[in-house]
């Protein structure tokens, strides 16, 4: 079980697999008044950052499940770097219909809510692990500006518009499943280009290092057409957010 060879490429040095920067992490758990022993589940929790950081800072304890084998050593390598590895673990393994044995706090997916077939139906999983009058977190992309055209949307590797929603229409979508938003942290273009714009120098140095590889190929094209593709669409339409939630 693994994510696509590809990501595992671009993203092999990235700590954070979403467009938020250390210190928007950081605003985050501050704004989510974390609390020592605070429970917390991460549906697709990449190299571990989230969790090892406010294990940390704040004193959470939790576990992580993401499908790459390559970001879940990486996040047990993190938490024994920064000495939480008695409060946080990972599990290597598919965190679609995954459900915590114990309720937790904070049941967080940021940027992975494919598990579950969107917004909507991820946070439906998460709600299984959370104790009443917890948090769900969810990370989701939602169009800065409306595209104009079907094809810019697809330039920002959207299937079409109606693939996401604007930032009002996101948050109103939270309230008609019968969700107050208490808390959101946003990404903004200078942390897109933190995301995006690191995989490029990743992807030459793993060209370097790999010249004969049989992924080479999809690699350099991916380096080539990448940053103009980025600056068109993605910089430009989309933007990112991690949206906090309570029942009502």
């Amino acid at each position: 079980m693994d994510i696509p060879r590809i990501f595992n490429v671009t993203e092999s040095a990235h700590r954070i697999h979403n467009p938020l920067t250390p210190e928007k992490l950081a605003t985050l758990g501050a704004a989510l008044r974390l609390e020592p022993g605070t429970r917390v589940l991460d549906l697709g929790s990449g190299s571990g950052e989230m969790l090892c950081t406010w294990a940390r800072d704040h004193g959470v304890v939790g576990t992580g499940v993401d499908m790459s084998r390559l970001f879940t050593e990486h996040a047990r390598l993190r938490a024994e770097e920064l000495g939480v590895a008695d409060q946080v673990g990972f599990i290597h393994g598919d965190a679609a219909g995954y459900v915590s044995d114990d309720k937790v706090d904070v049941a967080a997916c940021l940027g992975a809510t494919w598990i579950a077939g969107g917004v909507t139906g991820t946070i439906e999983l998460l709600a299984k692990s959370l104790r009443t009058g917890g948090i769900i977190l969810v990370g989701e992309p939602y169009w800065r500006q409306l595209p104009p055209t079907e094809d810019v949307a697809r330039g920002c590797l959207a299937g079409s518009i109606s693939d996401f929603l604007t930032l009002p229409g996101l948050l109103a979508s939270f309230g008609r499943l019968d969700y107050d938003v208490v808390e959101m942290v946003l990404a903004d273009q200078d942390s897109w280009d933190r995301y995006d714009a690191a995989k490029w120098l990743t992807m030459r140095r793993w060209l370097e290092a790999n010249p004969d590889d049989e992924f080479a190929k999809e690699v350099r094209d991916k380096l080539t057409t990448e940053p103009e593709r980025y600056a068109a669409y993605t910089r430009e339409y989309l933007s990112w957010g991690a949206f906090a939630l309570m029942a009502r």
